[in-house]
């Protein structure tokens, strides 16, 4: 039961207890139903929903990350002698990938003037898989699209040669695209000739 001192005063002002007493029940339920809340906290009532949470932003992929895909990571490895001489290419002159001073990530080859697919091979996680490209050893100069087996790899050179010679080697970017959405991007050079 309520004390006297607080229905009396609502009582003064014509109510009847039992009203009085609802309604401070109400105020007092109301109260301590936003307890715990900050003042300038919003209130949710049944009219208007309370405000969603502002998505967080997705965090940027570093530079040579994969992205997408289902999570894996794509990783090419550098071909050996010993793949080259197993893959037995066929072709005349050859285009590589490298992204350092060491042996190529991607080796292909092509005819000259043929209309026959360049054939190259990429190592993916250790294990060596073929690739093909339209327009043979021309169809590689500045710009080659590699298919194979869920993948597609992209060459696009990015500026001029930096040293003479017959077949100068050019700043190039490699994007390797996996059938589940993957991609990985990677900066080497791209050098074609004999």
């Amino acid at each position: 039961m309520m004390p006297r001192s607080v229905v009396a005063p609502l009582r003064s002002r014509g109510l009847p207890a039992t009203i009085a007493i609802a309604v401070l029940a109400s105020a007092l339920l109301a109260g301590c139903s936003q307890s715990g809340q900050p003042a300038d906290a919003p209130v949710a009532t049944e009219d208007a929903p309370a405000p969603a949470p502002a998505p967080a932003p997705a965090p940027e992929a570093a530079a040579g990350d994969t992205i997408g895909g289902d999570g894996s990571q794509i990783q090419l490895d550098t071909l050996t002698e010993s793949d080259l001489r197993e893959a037995a290419l066929p072709g005349e002159l050859a285009c590589s990938f490298s992204t350092g001073d060491g042996p190529p990530i991607l080796l292909a080859m092509g005819i000259v003037g043929a209309d026959e697919p360049a054939q190259g091979v990429v190592k993916v996680s250790g294990y060596v898989e073929r690739i093909r490209a339209p327009g043979g050893f021309d169809g590689m100069l500045d710009a080659a699209t590699f298919t194979g087996q869920g993948k597609t790899i992209a060459i696009r050179v990015t500026g001029p040669a930096a040293a003479g010679g017959e077949s100068p080697p050019r700043p190039a970017t490699l994007t390797y695209q996996r059938a589940d959405g993957a991609s990985r991007g990677f900066d080497g050079q791209w050098q074609c000739g004999p």
